[in-house]
């Protein structure tokens, strides 16, 4: 198994919409395969599209904050693996 290395952290997490705000401290693209644990998380899903600030982009980079359609609950405090 790949080692996942954590790139990041949801902030918020918007209900109506399925979207989690993950405060990225590491580079992330469209296309990455991605894993969100915590006390009762646990999602994998490949990265189809993600917006800063209401913008599609390709990539972010450590620091920013990325809007992130998933496909289940999340919670703040969860942690964001790339594997």
């Amino acid at each position: 198994m790949a080692e996942k290395k954590e790139i990041g952290e949801v902030t918020h997490y918007f209900t109506n919409i399925g979207v989690a705000v993950i405060k990225l401290s590491s580079g992330v693209k469209v296309g990455d395969s991605i894993s969100i644990e915590g006390a009762t998380t646990n999602i994998q899903q490949k990265i189809s599209s993600m917006q800063i600030e209401h913008k599609n982009v390709e990539s972010a980079k450590k620091g920013q904050s990325i809007g992130l359609k998933v496909k289940d609950r999340v919670r703040e405090g969860d942690k964001v693996l790339k594997v």
